[in-house]
């Protein structure tokens, strides 16, 4: 019986949520989010990450996940983006992850690689690529360029770098586990190179890598297997899809993402993690208002309704009784706060509080609620 079931009794945000042999205390998820914070350019964790994690883990959430985190040098999107090619970086995150399992959340890591979209500054930088000796070349499913004003030479990648790919996502899964995170999520969303390989907005291969839908979910379904053969059986991988690229019947859209999900979970997927948008600046995107992407996420849901691989919704979920309904209404398994978050980190306690449940209130905050 898949999670979303609602009888006898509908699932609400504090029921706990067991996926294989995890078990995760309650339906609130910490959203990956860049920190754009490691210092210099080595992508190795801070104290900025262990607090700001930290923190979201004390807050209540049951999933607190660590932002894109780089399989290779030249997946980061900045130099200050946190990696993981290396044991050093593993170990950088170690006290991290037990941090937040010892406070009850489940700590979670999303593998990245950015793709077109690499070698760029960070948002507080203003952004836009970086040329010269301080960037890098960035690599894609061709040599097309991600459309900056002043875009990067892109490296298509052959064979051999494909094959790479895989081998760094397969090796940055065995150093998290090394390092003590439960949950894996591949990012396959927001135009990044497992996106930009789907997308037929930005994938014109002709290859076993491209044209039709078999082919441009190749490596996106390969990365995947490729995480699940070594990640334990008892722990859960999830994968984040862009739904929708925003750009009409000529790129990937929600048709396309609920043909996908069966089959990821086929891969060994027990979540997929609904976002969309980010492949292309020219993308529509409707207007943003609460839940805008909430009704992809059903949709998603409905696609895997004969499957055990629950769903999650992302997206200007801000409020405790929206996050509530998000679950108790069967539209996903796991409600995903990003900036509300980042407001509050608390978020969980005080929508404990809200709601009349019980939050995971640490003894030390008991007298503050």
């Amino acid at each position: 019986m898949r999670a979303t079931d609602l009888s006898p009794r509908m699932t609400g945000l504090f029921d706990a949520l067991e996926l294989r042999g995890t078990e995760i205390r309650n339906r609130v998820m910490v959203s990956p989010m860049c920190q754009y914070a490691c210092e210099g350019r080595d992508g190795l964790a801070t104290d900025w990450h262990h607090v700001h994690l930290g923190s979201r883990a004390t807050g209540g959430a049951g999933i607190v996940m660590a932002e894109a985190t780089a399989v290779e040098p030249r997946g980061r999107i900045s130099p200050q983006d946190l990696g993981i090619w290396s044991d050093e970086h593993a170990d950088a995150l170690r006290d991290t992850a037990r941090f937040i399992s010892d406070r009850g959340a489940t700590p979670a890591i999303q593998l990245a690689h950015a793709g077109r979209k690499a070698s760029t500054r960070r948002p507080s930088d203003g952004g836009g690529p970086i040329h010269g000796e301080d960037g890098w070349t960035p690599v894609g499913p061709t040599a097309e360029s991600y459309p900056h004003d002043d875009p990067l030479d892109v490296e298509r990648l052959d064979q051999a770098g494909i094959e790479g790919v895989v081998d760094s996502f397969r090796a940055a899964a065995e150093r998290a586990l090394d390092a003590g995170f439960e949950i894996a999520e591949v990012h396959g969303a927001h135009g990044y190179l497992l996106h930009s390989f789907y997308s037929p907005v930005s994938n014109g291969r002709e290859d076993d890598w491209g044209g039709d839908f078999a082919g441009r979910t190749r490596l996106v379904r390969e990365v995947t297997r490729a995480v699940r053969e070594v990640w334990p059986d008892e722990k859960p991988v999830f994968v984040r899809l862009s739904a929708t690229d925003w750009m009409g019947e000529d790129g990937w859209t929600v048709d396309d993402t609920a043909e996908l999900a069966p089959l990821l979970a086929e891969d060994g997927a027990d979540l997929v993690d609904v976002s969309a948008g980010g492949v292309h600046p020219d993308q529509s995107v409707p207007e943003s208002g609460p839940h805008y992407q909430v009704p992809y996420a059903e949709r998603v849901t409905e696609a895997l309704s004969d499957t055990d691989c629950a769903v999650g919704a992302v997206g200007k979920i801000t409020t405790p009784e929206g996050a509530d309904e998000v679950v108790r209404n069967g539209r996903a398994d796991v409600a995903i706060l990003a900036r509300e978050h980042l407001r509050d980190p608390y978020f969980t306690l005080h929508a404990a509080e809200e709601l009349g449940e019980e939050g995971p209130v640490p003894r030390a905050y008991r007298r503050g609620f």
